[in-house]
């Protein structure tokens, strides 16, 4: 009925905010309209990385880093968390000048460990390989872990600290008091607290815009698949041409295509159109264009409620969008081209996720300067597992008015108004 905090979303970002907001004695509940990670963040790489972000990242990265460093003992639990590093392939001089300038101007200037490295390098880090490659980069401080078990480890443990976490419960609005926050109307009854924290990836548009707020957003499908276990001959986790791999716990193998996903059409895609413009741009070769179903699912989906009226969330719990198998099979081929250790191996599951993407693919780790004590955490744009434990902290850091782990300014709310330049660097 009461609580300190109310975290909206049961994803990495929302467990990982109501952990941390725990551990400082205030007493929070996690309501989820589906299950624990059932959405994005149990559907994603499992990458968990400095390299090849976007340099308002950088800082945040880092800290999240050294918590997923420390996760397992945190948590109690097997996150799946190794640092095994992180390897980019280069097939061309193009792609190799790519990687090159973001050495020069990010992974230096920040003092990263990552390495520029030569052909041989290369060959050397992930032997086995028929296609010599130009060159690469190379982090041997960044990792990998289990999307699937990790946030679910996340939750246990929240839930041992005295934290609730809530599925099946999907939150409809705000109430407020004054104009500020004074509950949650969620399906099952209203929870008083002054404290609202919107985490709801996808989703957080469409709860927001109902509580009067302007939240830019759009959603991109990833395909992924994992394969049987095989000793393939190298231990790291690699981009290559067309392929992205992790290994994973049961020895088999996480693989992706590392830059193509499908934006998926709805009105939304043609109202947000001049704000996504230059991401859209900038990714023109890495996102395809699809009109199908989706785009009248959401035609006539409500787009207000009344907090007495079922919602949208209520009726769809769980979101799962259908893998696109020619972009996975295109993956495939293309990584036992290159490495024939890969040839023949079975591939035991395919799936897709639905990334948050905001114009310039940063996330709004923020207040809601109209609405006190309602919060967003969201729009992560496929970088979201890797800094979740950071999210977390800086959320709960903005909550509470602690000094702040990172600089925030990058993650503002505001930053998106209407005359606002949105400049992404890197892309989804």
């Amino acid at each position: 009925e009461k609580a300190d905090a109310v975290i909206i979303g049961g994803g990495i970002i929302g467990i990982m905010t109501a952990l941390e907001l725990s551990e400082r004695g205030l007493f929070v509940a996690v309501v989820e309209k589906g299950e624990v990670a059932a959405e994005q963040s149990s559907r994603n790489w499992g990458w968990c990385r400095q390299m090849g972000r976007d340099p308002r990242e950088i800082p945040l990265v880092l800290v999240a880093l050294e918590k997923w460093r420390k996760m397992n003992t945190r948590v109690g639990a097997e996150t799946g968390f190794r640092q095994c590093g992180i390897l980019y392939m280069s097939e061309s001089d193009e792609k190799f000048a790519e990687k090159e300038a973001w050495y020069r101007s990010v992974a230096q200037p920040n003092k990263l460990t990552t390495r520029l490295l030569t052909s041989k390098d290369v060959a050397q880090l992930a032997p086995g390989s028929l296609r010599t490659w130009r060159g690469g980069l190379f982090t041997a401080e960044d990792g990998r872990a289990e999307p699937f078990i990790a946030v679910a480890a996340m939750a246990r443990a929240l839930q041992k600290r005295g934290g609730v976490v809530m599925t099946q419960c999907a939150a409809r609005g705000i109430e407020k008091t004054a104009g500020r926050v004074s509950g949650l109307v969620t399906e099952k009854g209203t929870i008083r607290t002054d404290t609202v924290v919107v985490a709801g990836g996808y989703w957080s548009r469409a709860f927001l815009r109902n509580a009067g707020v302007k939240f830019p957003q759009l959603g991109v499908v990833n395909s992924v698949m994992r394969t049987g276990p095989r000793d393939v001959g190298f231990k790291y986790t690699v981009s290559g041409s067309k392929y992205a791999v992790r290994q994973r716990l049961d020895g088999g193998y996480t693989i992706t295509h590392n830059h193509l996903s499908v934006a998926e059409l709805t009105p939304g895609h043609f109202r947000q159109y001049m704000q996504f413009r230059p991401l859209l741009k900038l990714d023109r070769k890495g996102v395809k264009v699809k009109l199908g179903t989706r785009y009248f699912k959401e035609m006539i989906m409500r787009k207000q409620w009344r907090l007495d009226e079922i919602s949208p969330f209520e009726r769809l719990r769980i979101l799962d969008p259908k893998p696109y198998n020619g972009i996975l099979n295109e993956a495939l081929h293309t990584l036992q081209q290159d490495y024939p250790a890969f040839q023949g191996i079975e591939v035991k599951e395919r799936w897709a996720g639905m990334i948050d993407a905001t114009p310039d693919a940063v996330p709004v780790i923020d207040a809601v300067a109209k609405i006190p004590g309602l919060f967003v955490a969201s729009g992560f744009s496929g970088h979201g597992f890797g800094l979740g434990p950071g999210a977390g902290k800086l959320m709960a850091e903005i909550i509470t008015g602690e000094k702040p782990c990172v600089d925030p300014t990058p993650f503002r709310h505001g930053r998106f108004g209407w005359f606002s330049k949105p400049t992404p660097t890197t892309g989804l």
